[in-house]
């Protein structure tokens, strides 16, 4: 297993990821079985459209599991304590950027949400900002060009 490969999951993240598995499992693909066997007791499968959905809606479901099963085969928990002083996978960071003090936290692909300020650790801005220490100032490369981040706190 290589870097590459690893999740970087919070606990909450963990769990919810855990339930989608287990709702996948033994609800929605148990589920969609029975539609298409419900289906397939109607005859003719060739214009049978609840058939045709549901063998859709179990291929999507099943590929939906393997993914999930392949993150959780796959993932580090990210603890706050990990790398105190440095900016890691779970800290987040106050910077300074044009003037402006923005706050971001660094996490897996999985747990983006901008309007939140979670960031993953394979974007510009978390890739440039893991291994900054406070007062560090990080160069990032976006459309607008070149930007400088100035760590102010890493909490």
């Amino acid at each position: 297993m290589t870097d590459n490969n690893i999740q970087y999951l919070t606990a909450e993240s963990l769990e919810t990821l855990q339930s989608d598995v287990n709702t996948l499992k033994n609800k929605t693909i148990p589920d969609i079985a029975k539609r298409i066997d419900e289906a397939k007791q109607q005859g003719d499968l060739s214009e049978n459209a609840e058939y045709h959905q549901a063998r859709e809606d179990m291929s999507w479901a099943q590929g939906k599991l393997r993914e999930l099963e392949q993150i959780l085969e796959n993932y580090q928990l990210i603890t706050k304590t990990d790398n105190v002083g440095v900016v890691s996978v779970g800290s987040t960071a106050v910077v300074k950027v044009n003037g402006t003090t923005k706050e971001y936290t660094i996490v897996g692909p999985q747990e983006i949400d901008p309007a939140k300020g979670y960031i993953s650790n394979e974007s510009p801005i978390g890739t440039a900002l893991i291994g900054a220490r406070k007062k560090d100032k990080v160069e990032v490369s976006t459309p607008a060009g070149k930007l400088i981040y100035e760590i102010i706190e890493i909490k």
